[in-house]
């Protein structure tokens, strides 16, 4: 039986990630800001709350001490937390408004990942998985028009697209210096969820079928890609 952690866990796609690993024969710890809430996901779909916040270096800290005692391993780490920070463009978006979303979307994602590497290498075929998006790739921002087959949806969010951008190079980079992992950015594409005020045109489900496919895919499995359920995504 595989243990899998996934972030910002209590709704959309990383509720559904862990509804469909622990679905799939894993021991789910269900990573939520909110003890409260992430107690009530996790009891509706059979995982185990594990409050985690992932701005907070001692929240994180805490939560793999405790992963450790329970469990003595990670095998797999889904680094989904993340924010989408106020609709501004570059002209209008300041430092700290890159900060902010920062915080969450790229330094929780490092502080997470270092935090647990000394468990996912006690595991077996370690994977991590770094929900990114579409608006990260440097490619599609440069010539949206050319690439609308890969991303068919882009927006000038500069807080957003660039600490997806930047999670992509720390994608890359732990893969680089991890061989032995299995570390690869996915794009859920456009989702229906609370983090959009439901404006996306793919299901809970078609968003997160990309992850669990990362997440469960076997020792011979890619590593340092960046793909969507369509396959590979131009960087």
């Amino acid at each position: 039986m595989r243990t899998a952690l996934i972030t910002g866990a209590t709704r959309g796609l990383g509720l559904e990630t862990a509804r469909r690993l622990a679905g799939a024969g894993h021991t789910v710890y269900l990573g939520a800001r909110d003890a409260r809430r992430g107690e009530e996901a996790a009891r509706r779909i059979g995982a185990r709350p594990l409050e985690l916040d992932v701005t907070s270096e001692h929240s994180v800290r805490t939560a793999a001490k405790l992963v450790r005692e329970e469990a003595g391993r990670l095998d797999v780490l889904v680094n989904n937390a993340g924010i989408s920070g106020p609709a501004a463009s570059a002209a209008e978006a300041t430092a700290d408004d890159l900060l902010t979303v920062y915080d969450t979307n790229v330094f929780g994602a490092v502080r997470v990942t270092h935090a647990f590497l000394p468990l996912l290498e006690a595991g077996e075929a370690p994977v991590v998985v770094n929900v990114s998006s579409g608006l990260g790739s440097l490619t599609v921002a440069a010539d949206p028009p050319a690439h609308a087959s890969s991303v068919p949806v882009w927006l000038p969010a500069l807080s957003y697209g660039s600490s997806k951008a930047a999670l992509n190079m720390v994608t890359v980079q732990y893969a680089h210096a991890l061989p032995h992992f299995r570390i690869n950015a996915v794009d859920p594409g456009l989702t229906a969820t609370d983090f959009n005020g439901h404006a996306g045109d793919r299901t809970v489900a078609e968003g997160a079928e990309i992850i669990v496919r990362m997440a469960t895919a076997g020792p011979g499995g890619p590593t340092g890609g960046y793909f969507s359920a369509a396959g590979p995504l131009p960087w």
